[in-house]
C-alpha cells in the first residue's frame, strides 16, 4: 500500500489536512489531545517535571529586574512570579524604585479579575492615561485579539460606563478626556484581509461605537490602518497610517477631524516626528531635488519646511556594509540612532538646530555584549531626555541603568545570575554560505573543542529583525551548566547589516537564509565542535520554516530538531489568520511566478517519503492568533503519516508565545529540551 505523502510540489492543493485548521473541530482537537498526551507521556517524565520547575522558579524570582516606563511622573510594571502568575499591574515612583525593594502601588491583579469573572484574562498593553483615566487591553489565554476597557487610576477601578470593547484586534488613542481614536477590525467591513483594522473612527464617550464615524480607511488588501496622537508640537496633531505591507505606508497628517496632508515621502521608510523636525529612514535609493540619497540613509529635515515644499534634507546617518541602523527614537529633542557596527552596539545623539545637526554618542556603555536603550518616558512629549539601557551578554545577567541627561550610566537594577558560568567563553565566528557570504554566528560553551559536544543552535532570519545574543536563563540552566555549547547565527533575512542582508534572505532568498544555517551546522563540524548528530536546533514562527526547511533539505546535519509556533505550509499561509499581512516578507502563493518561489520551502509540499529525516517535535498554542496552529498541526500529521518520527504538543493558552504565565512557558521550554537532549543522545546527571 503506497504511503499518503500529500500533499505534493506537485499538487499542493490536494491537501487531505484541511480539517486540522478547524482550530476548536472536535475532530481536530482530537488529534491535538491525543497527540499532546503521547508526547507528554514520553518525555514528560521526572527530568522534564524537574526542568520545568527549576526554570518556573527562575522566572518567578522576586528579584528579577522589573522593568518600567515612566508616565505622569511615575513609574509602571507588569509583574508576573508564583503568585501573581497572570501579573499585577503596579506603579511607584523613581526614587522609590531605585530601592532595593521598592514600595509598588497595586492597580490592577490580573489573576483576582480572572477568577472573579471566569476568564482567562491576560494584560496585553495599557494606552498610557488622560488624567486618571487609561485604556487596558485584555487578552484571553496572551491572543493578540483584545477586549477594550477605560480604567480609572485614581479608583483602581473599570469605569463604568465608561469606554468598552469586545474582542477584537484593536488599538486606540487618547484625542483628549472624552474621545479616543479606534482603529479596530471590530465590526462590518472593518478588518482588513491581514485581519486588522481597516479604519480609524473618532469614539466620543457615551456613544456606540458604531456610531463613530470613520476618520480615515484603506482598502482591504492592506495590512492595516491605524493612528498616532502626537503632542510634540506647538498644537495637537495626528498622523494617520495606511499600512500597504510590512514595510511600505502612506502618511497623512491631519487632526481630529481627520487627514489633510499626505506627506510626500517614499513608501519604503521609517518616519518620525517630533516638535518641528521629520526624519526618515530608506529602505531604497531615493532622487529628490536633484540629490539621490542611498538605501538606509537616514535624512532629516524642519517639518513646517518640509510642508511648505522644502526638500533640502540634511543627512543624518549614512550606512556602511557591516554598519546599520536598527532603529530611532526621539527624546527631549534628540534623535538616539542604535546602530550596530560589525555586531557591535552604538548609539548616537543628534540634535537638529536652525544652524545644522550636531552628533556626539552616547558614553559608557559597553562596545561589546548586547546593549538596548530606549526612552524612560512612554510619551515623548513628556520625555526630559532621561534614557534606560539594559546591558547583558550569554553568560552575563542584564544590568539596567538609567542615563539622566549628560550623566553617566547608573545601575539601577541587576538581574541574578541564575546558571553557573564558570569555564563557559562566549566567541564570535564566520561560516561560508553556499554563495561565499560570511555568515557570523556566536558560539558559548566550554573552551575545549571536544568534537562530541552536543550542541544547541538557533536563529531566526526574516523580516529585517537582528538577532542579538542575549543572556537566557532557560539554555544557560538547562543546557550550558551541564556541558553543553550553544550557537546563536545570523542568518540573511535579518537586519544585522541593514536593508541589503535582509533582502538578500527575503521572498525568493528565503531559500539563501536556510542555507546559511546548514553552513553554520557544517562548520562547526568543521571546526571540530561536534559532529552532525549531536546538533540540536530550533526555531519559531518564521523560524519554523528555518527548521522545516533544515529537516527536509539538510537532514544529514542536525540530530533534532524543534519547531515552535510556527510557519510552515507556504500555500496556503495567507489565508490563515494574520497571514495576508506577510506577502512582502515571502510572497504571494496565488500568483504562478511567486509561488515558483515559494514551492523551494514549503517543506510541508516538500516532505517526501523514504528520506532519513531526524525526529522532531513541533509544537504550537491553540489561542496563537497570528500564527495559526493549523501549521503545525498539519506538519506532525503529514510526517507522521509518512512514517517519520514527529511528535506534536499543542497547550490551549499561549499566544504566540510559549505559555500565559511563566510555569507555562517553562514547561514549553523544559518539554523541548528534554526532548532534543534525548534525541542527540545526551545524558547527563543533572537531568
Amino acid at each position: 500500500m503506497p504511503i499518503d505523502d500529500r500533499p505534493t510540489i506537485a499538487a499542493p492543493d490536494d491537501d487531505p489536512y484541511l480539517w486540522l485548521e478547524e482550530i476548536e473541530g472536535e475532530r481536530a482537537l482530537d488529534f491535538v489531545d491525543r497527540q499532546s498526551l503521547i508526547t507528554l507521556e514520553t518525555f514528560g517524565g521526572r527530568p522534564f517535571e524537574k526542568d520545568r520547575d527549576t526554570l518556573a522558579a527562575i522566572y518567578d524570582r522576586s528579584d528579577n529586574i522589573p522593568y518600567v516606563t515612566r508616565q505622569g511622573g511615575l513609574v509602571y510594571n507588569l509583574w508576573k512570579d508564583a503568585k501573581n502568575p497572570r501579573g499585577i499591574w503596579r506603579r511607584t515612583t523613581l526614587a522609590e524604585f531605585r530601592k532595593a525593594e521598592p514600595a509598588w502601588e497595586t492597580l490592577l491583579d490580573i489573576d483576582h479579575l480572572a477568577t472573579e469573572e471566569g476568564k482567562d484574562w491576560l494584560l496585553n498593553w495599557t494606552q498610557p492615561p488622560r488624567n486618571s483615566r487609561v485604556i487596558t487591553a485584555l487578552s484571553r489565554g496572551g491572543s493578540d485579539a483584545v477586549t477594550l476597557r477605560e480604567f480609572d487610576l485614581d479608583a483602581k477601578a473599570f469605569v463604568g460606563g465608561g469606554f468598552s470593547l469586545p474582542e477584537a484586534k484593536s488599538g486606540a488613542e487618547w484625542v483628549d478626556r472624552d474621545a479616543l481614536l479606534l482603529s479596530s477590525a471590530l465590526g462590518e467591513g472593518m478588518a482588513t484581509n491581514s485581519g486588522y483594522a481597516r479604519t480609524v473612527r473618532l469614539w466620543r464617550r457615551g456613544e456606540p461605537v458604531e456610531a463613530a464615524p470613520v476618520l480615515f480607511e484603506v482598502p482591504t488588501d492592506r495590512m492595516a490602518a491605524y493612528c498616532s496622537v502626537d503632542d510634540t508640537g506647538p498644537a495637537q496633531r495626528m498622523w494617520f497610517i495606511d499600512r500597504i505591507d510590512f514595510f511600505n505606508l502612506s502618511i497623512w497628517l491631519g487632526t481630529e477631524a481627520g487627514p489633510h496632508t499626505k506627506l510626500d515621502l517614499p513608501t519604503n521608510i521609517w518616519m518620525e516626528a517630533h516638535q518641528d523636525w521629520l526624519v526618515v529612514k530608506l529602505r531604497e535609493a531615493w532622487t529628490v531635488a536633484g540629490k539621490t540619497y542611498a538605501p538606509d540613509c537616514v535624512l532629516g529635515i524642519s517639518l513646517s519646511a518640509f510642508l511648505a515644499g522644502d526638500r533640502n534634507f540634511t543627512i543624518v546617518f549614512e550606512p556602511q556594509p557591516r554598519r546599520a541602523l536598527q532603529g530611532f527614537f526621539w527624546t527631549a529633542g534628540k534623535l538616539i540612532l542604535s546602530v550596530l557596527d560589525e555586531l557591535r552596539p552604538v548609539f548616537e545623539i543628534c540634535t537638529p538646530s536652525a544652524s545644522g545637526w550636531t552628533h556626539a554618542q552616547l558614553q559608557n556603555l559597553p562596545e561589546i555584549g548586547v546593549v538596548d536603550v530606549w526612552r524612560l518616558d512612554r510619551h515623548e512629549a513628556e520625555s526630559n531626555g532621561d534614557l534606560l539601557a539594559n546591558v547583558q551578554d550569554p553568560v552575563t545577567p542584564p544590568s539596567l541603568l538609567l542615563i539622566e541627561g549628560t550623566a553617566s550610566p547608573a545601575i539601577l537594577k541587576q538581574a541574578p545570575k541564575t546558571f553557573s558560568a564558570d569555564g563557559l567563553i562566549v566567541t564570535r565566528h564566520e561560516a561560508i554560505s553556499v554563495d561565499g557570504e560570511r555568515i557570523p554566528y556566536v558560539q558559548t560553551g566550554p573552551a575545549a573543542e571536544t568534537g562530541d559536544a552536543p550542541l544547541y543552535m538557533s536563529a531566526y532570519g526574516g523580516f529585517g529583525a537582528a538577532v542579538k545574543p542575549y543572556y537566557n536563563s532557560a539554555l544557560g540552566k538547562l543546557w550550558l551548566e551541564r556541558g553543553g555549547t550553544t550557537v546563536q547565527a545570523n542568518i540573511r533575512g535579518g537586519g544585522e547589516f541593514g536593508t541589503r542582508w535582509h533582502d538578500a534572505g527575503r521572498y525568493a532568498g528565503k531559500r539563501l537564509a536556510h542555507d546559511d544555517f546548514a553552513a553554520v551546522a557544517a562548520d562547526l563540524v568543521k571546526r571540530g565542535v561536534t559532529r552532525a548528530s549531536r546538533i540540536a536546533a530550533e526555531g519559531g514562527s518564521n523560524g519554523g520554516i528555518l527548521i522545516t526547511n533544515m529537516l527536509v533539505r539538510y537532514p544529514e546535519r542536525f540530530g533534532a530538531l524543534f519547531c515552535t509556533i510556527p510557519l510552515i505550509d507556504m500555500r496556503r499561509y495567507t489565508k490563515l489568520l494574520a497571514g495576508a499581512s506577510w506577502i512582502a516578507e515571502y510572497g504571494d502563493p496565488d500568483k504562478p511566478e511567486e509561488w515558483d518561489w515559494l514551492k523551494t520551502y514549503s517543506a510541508y509540499h516538500a516532505a517526501i517519503p523514504g528520506q532519513n529525516y531526524p525526529p522532531i517535535l513541533i509544537a504550537t498554542t491553540r489561542r496563537d492568533d497570528r500564527v495559526h496552529p493549523g501549521h503545525a498541526r498539519k506538519m506532525a500529521a503529514k510526517l507522521q503519516a509518512m512514517g517519520y518520527e514527529a511528535w506534536f504538543y499543542e497547550p490551549a493558552a499561549g499566544g504566540h508565545g510559549y505559555g500565559k504565565d511563566n510555569r507555562e512557558r517553562a514547561g514549553f521550554i523544559a518539554l523541548g529540551y528534554t526532548f532534543l537532549r534525548n534525541r542527540i543522545g545526551w545524558t547527563d546527571n543533572a537531568a
